[in-house]
């Protein structure tokens, strides 16, 4: 029988020698990898429909600071084509003048525009800063096809004896000739300027109504931008 010595080891075995620890290894832990980027949006264009007279420049200005990513084309149109080319899709958007069929149609109102009377720079009419339909009286109306204000009541006024001009451009170039008077929205005024001719503002006057109008049924996000625009909201203001 062998024998043991102390620590229970047999004579003449071998020392057990002490195991060597491996050294741990601290294995790091994942880094969250960077956040998904949205995919880049597909290049389009709004268009913008615009009557004649229509001011939309500083929209357009905070509509390229906004979207920058969204061309805007401006689209002049007629005002008698104005409903036509929003229903058919001509436009995204357009800004019109008032009255207008509503039907389909969402309409924001904008602002409104007094009437002035475009006269000859030599007519006795321009010795005052405002007329009233009063100082009228004696004058010859001229109202071109394409007039916006429509029919107007000025007891005293007489009817030209020509054919109605077809444009406000050529009832204006009328006035210039030193005959008669038209009576426009200062916008139509300031666009058909010339120095042959003026403007005085006429109180009491019928004014004409601009709005933003779309069609019911396409409102889209473009839409909805631009919307929020002409309402004055800010990029990080909530939709309302």
């Amino acid at each position: 029988m062998a024998q043991t010595g102390r620590g229970g080891r047999r004579r003449g075995a071998p020392a057990r020698t002490a195991r060597a620890r491996t050294p741990q290894r601290r294995v790091p832990s994942p880094q969250p990898g960077p956040a998904p980027q949205p995919a880049p949006e597909e290049p389009r264009t709004f268009r913008l429909g615009a009557v004649a007279g229509a001011t939309p420049g500083k929209w357009i200005d905070r509509w390229r600071e906004r979207m920058p990513h969204v061309a805007l084309e401006l689209v002049p149109l007629a005002a008698e084509e104005q409903r036509t080319s929003i229903l058919a899709g001509d436009v995204d958007a357009a800004i019109v003048r008032l009255p207008i069929d509503r039907e389909d149609l969402h309409v924001i109102a904008l602002y409104d525009e007094e009437p002035v009377v475009v006269a000859s720079v030599d007519s006795a009419l321009t010795a005052a800063d405002e007329l009233d339909p009063e100082d009228l009286a004696g004058e010859v109306v001229i109202t071109p096809r394409d007039d916006v204000l429509g029919t107007l009541e000025l007891p005293g006024t007489e009817p030209p004896r020509f054919e109605a001009p077809e444009t406000t451009a050529d009832a204006i170039a009328t006035v210039a000739a030193g005959v008669g008077v038209v009576i426009v929205p200062m916008s139509l005024a300031r666009l058909h300027h010339r120095r042959d001719v003026t403007y005085r503002p006429l109180r009491g006057g019928p004014v004409s109504s601009v709005a933003l109008a779309w069609h019911a049924d396409r409102t889209t996000p473009d839409v909805d931008a631009f919307v929020g625009i002409v309402r004055g909201r800010t990029s990080n203001s909530s939709r309302g």
